[in-house]
């Protein structure tokens, strides 16, 4: 069978940008993915490391207190990003991680992260790699707004790979935006579907070169295929249209240095993909969703 090559240039055209320019509108933790408001008056920074949490609670990890004298689970944390979700699964739960990420720029930024790691957490081993390239062991896998990078027609092998990683008894945490039902969309009338078109294209183009949406049907099928149970779904739709606004928010704040660090054009570009994705997932276009995986 032909091995799989990650799409490292993709990806890399998007995320080594500038990690300075990134900072100017996500949070301290530099955690790029769907926050999660639990409480109407948290800020941007805590209704992060709560996503984090609610990811982590469904990988059913070891609380403080729970790993004196066991053996360590491992965690894979596939398209770690900045590292804020190793970072905190190694400091709660005590849990070696693993962290894949495809950007050279994330890689370095996370691994210079560990000089500030508490003693007692777990280990954390960040690596300039793909999941097409991980063959080893592990007790879980947190994945959180990477699928989309990965197309549809890998989807299938993404699933078998994470089974057959996984013991008996593991669980699997997948976060991932998704499109609208056709129904959804229809509702919406054909001039916001035209809206949605031309939009889906500029982020295809200018945003995320290579990325692909899919109905949620069809990630429950994918993960059935490979032999999970999908224990859980929870959309968070409405959290990230607010975190979309935080986000641009901040670097509309933050204009003369977004310019000064790349450019006009690319600080044009990036505040038009922030507020018109918003506008999508607040009109129901687009859905950001968790799918909890088990094994037998």
């Amino acid at each position: 069978m032909t091995k799989l090559a990650p799409f490292y240039k993709q990806v890399q055209a998007h995320y080594d940008l500038s990690n300075e320019f990134f900072a100017l509108f996500l949070d301290p933790s530099m955690t790029y993915s769907c926050a999660y408001f639990q409480r109407n008056d948290m800020t941007l920074h805590q209704a992060q490391l709560a996503k984090i949490d609610l990811s982590l609670g469904k990988c059913d990890l070891p609380k403080a207190g729970q790993t004196s004298g066991a053996k360590r689970l491992r965690l894979l944390d596939v398209g770690c990003g900045w590292g804020s979700v190793a970072r905190r699964a190694a400091q709660l739960h005590h849990v070696d991680v693993i962290g894949l990420t495809l950007s050279r720029n994330q890689h370095r930024y996370a691994t210079d992260s560990l000089r500030d790691l508490p003693a007692d957490s777990g280990h954390i081993d960040f690596r300039l790699q793909g999941w097409e390239e991980f063959e080893e062991p592990v007790d879980r896998i947190v994945s959180i707004g990477a699928f989309e990078h990965f197309r549809i027609e890998r989807h299938a092998a993404f699933f078998d790979r994470c089974r057959s990683i996984l013991p008996p008894g593991g669980r699997m945490l997948l976060h991932s935006i998704v499109m609208a039902y056709p129904q959804t969309l229809r509702r919406h009338g054909s001039e916001l579907e035209h809206e949605y078109v031309l939009f889906a294209k500029f982020i295809r183009d200018y945003i995320f070169p290579g990325g692909q949406l899919c109905i949620p049907d069809r990630i429950i099928a994918a993960a059935q295929n490979a032999g999970f149970h999908v224990a859980q779904t929870q959309s968070l739709q409405p959290h990230y249209a607010r975190t979309l606004d935080c986000w641009a928010a901040n670097l509309r704040a933050a204009r003369d240095q977004a310019i000064a660090l790349t450019s006009q054009e690319v600080f044009d570009r990036y505040m038009h993909y922030l507020t018109g994705c918003a506008r999508l997932f607040r009109a129901g276009h687009v859905d950001v969703m968790q799918f909890t995986l088990c094994t037998s």
